[in-house]
């Protein structure tokens, strides 16, 4: 008996071994328990770079404060780019005494920003700086975030994308901006305009300057009519009339930071307008079927595929600068005779008797000094500016909604 139960242990002892060892063969090949996971975690549940971006409604707070971001961080980047050529470009158009000898020329350009180098140094050269990033951040994000709302209103799908109505998106925009902002702008030239260097102004004390600037009066020129009643009436007459719309009229304060604000507007609606038009189309020509393949970032990731199929590709960087640039160039070309005027009358407290002069005024005196090319002055260096700011303007601003997931 002892003997046969000994044998029994000892035969079922390796049937134990082998079935245990078949049982974790069997485990082996059935696929791992994951790990349980708390119900809250969306990562775990459904990785991010799996899901499609939540598109955010471009008539939402949030869209429009991320778009105005974006905007914003565009123009003060385009504008840190052409700082120098700015400044050199705004003594010119404003007929600086110091600097009328370099118009003209390449030359002039290269001459006036090596004068002001070897004078102030690099401080010179982005003078008034300071005032143009407070001016283009609030002007740029409103322009942009005012663009994205009113293009949503006027280009409500794909069948109303026409060239009118994008002109028009683009020059409401750029009206609203300039609204808001223009008094920043007078302060911004002013400050450019200035190269006294023994006293310096600072930003309050040009604030103070044009709030305080008055025009001389206005002379009736009356004492040369005769004496008669008739005389007498008509001079009476003018006289009160002169003298109800000199009262009616601000002769300083708060307009003063307006001057110049009438050809501002009159020039934003093609400047705006042409900008956001030909980079519209010409994004539209880099988008092409035929060039997409080599203009536009591939999508490969899902991380970067819009959740909105009607969204246009991204295109690549050297593509984006070109249709910026091309854009800039239209632009300034269309426009560049009313932003000469406008920056005279900007400057008007600064040259000449003070006089506030209007519009037609201030072409007049352009055209009887220079004639027509008087309009002109200062384009190349225009070209020079523009073509490159906007081009970052807008290569910052597509990629700044990109990065904010818009």
């Amino acid at each position: 008996m002892p003997s046969s139960t000994s044998d029994a242990s000892s035969t079922s002892q390796p049937a134990r071994e082998m079935t245990v060892a078949i049982q974790g063969a069997a485990d082996d090949r059935r696929p791992a328990r994951k790990p349980a996971i708390c119900p809250t975690d969306d990562d775990s549940l459904m990785p991010l770079r799996d899901r499609p971006r939540r598109e955010i409604d471009r008539q939402s707070w949030e869209y429009v404060v991320r778009s105005g971001l974006a905007g914003g961080l565009a123009g003060c980047a385009a504008k840190t780019v052409v700082g120098p050529l700015d400044r050199v470009k705004i003594l010119f158009q404003a007929s600086n005494p110091q600097f009328a000898r370099y118009t003209g020329s390449w030359f002039g350009v290269v001459t006036a920003m090596r004068d002001i180098y070897s004078a102030d140094g690099s401080r010179g050269l982005f003078r008034g700086h300071s005032a143009t990033l407070l001016r283009i951040f609030p002007y740029a994000g409103i322009k942009f975030l005012a663009y994205e709302q009113i293009r949503a209103v006027v280009i409500k799908d794909r069948s109303q994308e026409t060239p009118l109505r994008r002109f028009l998106s683009g020059s409401l925009a750029g009206t609203v901006s300039v609204f808001f902002t223009y008094p920043l702008e007078v302060i911004r030239v002013r400050l450019a305009f200035e190269t006294k260097h023994d006293s310096r102004s600072s930003l309050s004390s040009i604030c103070k300057q044009i709030y305080n600037e008055r025009p001389p009066a206005v002379n009736p020129g009356l004492t040369h009519i005769e004496a008669s009643s008739l005389s007498r009436v008509a001079a009476t007459t003018i006289a009160a009339t002169t003298a109800t719309i000199q009262h009616a009229t601000p002769s300083s304060g708060f307009a003063n930071f307006f001057r110049g604000f009438t050809p501002t507007l009159w020039g934003m609606l093609p400047y705006a307008g042409s900008s956001f038009l030909t980079h519209d189309t010409a994004g539209d020509l880099m988008r092409h079927p035929r060039l997409a393949p080599y203009t536009t970032l591939p999508r490969s990731s899902t991380s970067t595929k819009p959740s909105n199929p009607d969204k246009p590709a991204q295109l690549k960087y050297w593509a984006e600068l070109a249709t910026g640039g091309f854009a800039g160039f239209v632009s300034q070309s269309v426009s560049y005779p009313l932003e000469v005027i406008r920056r005279r009358m900007q400057v008007g407290g600064v040259v000449g008797d003070g006089h506030r002069l209007g519009m037609i005024e201030v072409a007049k005196r352009i055209y009887g000094e220079r004639g027509a090319k008087g309009f002109f002055v200062g384009l190349g260096i225009g070209y020079v500016k523009v073509v490159p700011m906007v081009a970052v303007s807008f290569f910052v601003y597509e990629r700044g909604k990109v990065w904010l997931g818009i």
